[in-house]
């Protein structure tokens, strides 16, 4: 059996919708509260309040599920399960030239 899971295990696109719902929900609040929502004002404050938080919480809701989308599309499935065994932001060794190091240094390191 494999115990490590796939990509489609790790986000569901329930965890999705629940992470950008928890996202959109914080930013509606900040925004609620930052007007000045739950404070004695006329109605018409209140209700400016509300729109403009409604309109945040859905723009939020909409940028962090489009961006966490094309962040998941940007990884190869086949590359989850490999082990990355030497720095991530350096360039691969070349195929003719064997990394024999036992440091895992550069070539300037010997």
């Amino acid at each position: 059996m494999n115990d490590k899971p796939s990509r489609r295990e790790l986000m569901r696109p329930v965890q999705l919708l629940g992470l950008a719902f928890g996202a959109a929900l914080f930013a509606g609040i900040v925004t609620l509260v930052s007007m000045g929502a739950f404070q004695a004002h006329p109605a018409a404050d209140i209700q400016r309040a509300i729109v403009a938080g409604l309109v945040v919480a859905g723009i939020t809701f909409i940028v962090v599920l489009v961006g966490i989308s094309l962040l998941m599309l940007a990884i190869d499935p086949a590359e989850i399960a490999k082990t990355v065994d030497r720095p991530v932001l350096l360039d691969p060794p070349a195929k003719d030239e064997p990394d024999d190091r036992a440091d895992g240094g550069t070539p300037a390191s010997r």
